[in-house]
């Protein structure tokens, strides 16, 4: 097989169809890149995961009176709450946090923002911040035995929030998905028409081919590299709108909670981990849509 009439017919394949070349690469780009964006939000949540897995905590709040009134957990209401949860053996370590404490995390945690300048330190909580030994029903039993206590204001368990970051990126992974499967089934549309519009366009000149003995695989291999290649750039250009993503607009948006170890950052390795995953589905399904489309419609 002569490579370099394989490579001449599939640079006048992509050029005698340039616009449509343009579109097919475009929408796989869109699909591709919105695959990439779901596969950066699984592997975010699986890094959150791992984040919060020794870092959960179960907070019981004190009430106005006892967060004011105790600043070290000296007193009666407080040392007695936290004696009890001492002493429990699903308990690893137990944390005073005083108002004081509270409001100086806060101004922290919104450094910058309109939120961090109406806050005052009587209206945040004195909070006793519980470790637990067992963090699969630690939290339950600690809810149970602090729960209507003298001195508590509500028992607030950290899987809980966490699990509502989860569910937040999980619908964006959704979100994304959904939307790259349309793309993609038009990004296949557009692969098939290509290739049979190429096919039509050189109709005359395959015939020949036919008739002084190529095969059909040699006459067919062009039109499926045309195809692979544009796949393949749509998947790089998929991987430069991530790069591109990444450094404009999700570093910006994320710097915050970032900073702060709310989530974990996304960072070039993942871009470079999920590279090679799109270049893979770009080109292996314009190569099964070309194959399939000269097998079905087209005769040569």
């Amino acid at each position: 097989m002569r490579t370099d009439f394989v490579a001449r017919e599939v640079v006048t394949g992509l050029r005698r169809n340039v616009t449509m070349t343009i579109a097919m690469v475009l929408t796989t780009a869109i699909s591709l890149g919105l695959v990439g964006t779901g596969l950066l939000a699984v592997r975010t949540i699986d890094r959150t995961e791992q984040l919060y897995s020794d870092r959960f905590e179960v907070q019981v709040t004190l009430t106005a009176d006892v967060s004011a009134a105790d600043t070290d957990c000296s007193q009666p209401i407080c040392s007695d709450l936290r004696e009890t949860l001492e002493n429990s053996p699903l308990v690893e370590s137990v944390r005073f946090q005083s108002q004081q404490e509270a409001y100086e995390h806060f101004q922290e945690l919104f450094a910058g923002q309109a939120l961090a300048d109406v806050a005052r330190p009587q209206s945040l909580p004195a909070t006793l911040r519980v470790r637990l030994a067992d963090q699969t029903s630690g939290a339950d039993a600690v809810r149970a035995a602090m729960t209507d206590q003298v001195g508590v204001r509500n028992v607030l368990d950290q899987r809980e929030v966490v699990a509502k970051l989860f569910d937040m990126i999980g619908s964006i992974r959704n979100v994304t998905f959904a939307l790259a499967v349309v793309q993609a089934i038009a990004a296949v549309l557009l692969i098939s028409n290509t290739v049979q519009v190429s096919a039509f366009t050189r109709r005359t000149e395959v015939g020949v081919m036919r008739l002084v003995g190529a095969t059909r695989w040699y006459t067919q291999l062009p039109f499926l590299i045309e195809a692979v290649v544009t796949g393949v750039v749509g998947a790089l250009i998929a991987v430069a709108g991530l790069v591109a993503g990444k450094f404009l607009f999700i570093d910006q948006l994320l710097s915050g909670i970032v900073a702060n170890g709310v989530v974990p950052p996304v960072e070039v390795a993942d871009i470079v981990w999920v590279s090679p995953i799109l270049v893979m589905i770009g080109g292996g399904i314009a190569a099964v849509t070309g194959y399939v489309t000269l097998r079905l419609y087209v005769r040569l």
